[in-house]
């Protein structure tokens, strides 16, 4: 499964990259707004640091306002994704840069018929939001499975990108349930290596290492 961040932090993706965990990035309004930059600017910023897909979102409602929106954001990077929202509006957008080869990415899906839809229109991620489903008491992973279920079946191109992912055991959940992606705040990613034992084990090897008074160096 792939690793994309979920955030619009320059800095946090710097250090991803650095461990080799980054394979792409995605932002939204949100992001952008608690950044407090230029949207264009970190977008720039952003594609600079990774050859991965980044994700820029529309902020237009109605079809010819996405496509005119979506063509300026992809002039920025030849690794832009325009991210667009599951309406009927935005799928006719998406149905516009699929036929221009420009990728796209379809968010807010929240029902394996909108992520039909979206996969027909020729979306190249679908981005189920697991943690909000969930929120209201609703399995967002067995969407994820659904969702799989039909990309496989039908033999869509479209990959599944499990957003609104807010743990570990999220993270987990979603690779089993057989998501392409996963979009993480970077926090989280960080915290997939952490674990109790290791912590434990490699204080008790300190303490007989430096017990025996050797130096590798």
């Amino acid at each position: 499964m792939k690793f994309f961040a979920d955030t619009a932090i320059v800095a946090d993706i710097e250090e991803l990259a650095q461990y080799g965990l980054l394979d792409g990035v995605t932002t939204n309004p949100s992001l952008i707004a608690k950044s407090g930059r230029d949207f264009k600017q970190v977008i720039a910023e952003i594609c600079a640091l990774t050859d991965g897909p980044v994700s820029a979102e529309v902020a237009a409602m109605e079809a010819p306002a996405m496509i005119a929106e979506g063509e300026h954001l992809a002039r920025i990077a030849d690794n832009v994704v325009i991210k667009l929202p599951l309406t009927l509006e935005g799928l006719k957008a998406c149905r516009h840069f699929t036929a221009q080869g420009i990728r796209t990415n379809v968010t807010l899906c929240f029902s394996a018929n909108q992520a039909l839809l979206a996969a027909k229109a020729g979306a190249t991620y679908i981005s189920p939001f697991v943690g909000r489903l969930d929120d209201l008491g609703l399995d967002g992973m067995e969407l994820i499975r659904e969702i799989r279920m039909i990309c496989d079946t039908y033999a869509f191109e479209t990959e599944v990108l499990a957003a609104s992912v807010r743990s570990a055991n999220h993270v987990k959940e979603a690779a089993i349930a057989g998501a392409h992606v996963a979009t993480v705040p970077p926090v989280v990613i960080k915290g997939l290596a952490s674990h109790v034992l290791t912590d434990k084990g490699l204080a008790q090897f300190a303490k007989d290492w430096a017990e025996t008074g050797q130096s590798i160096l």
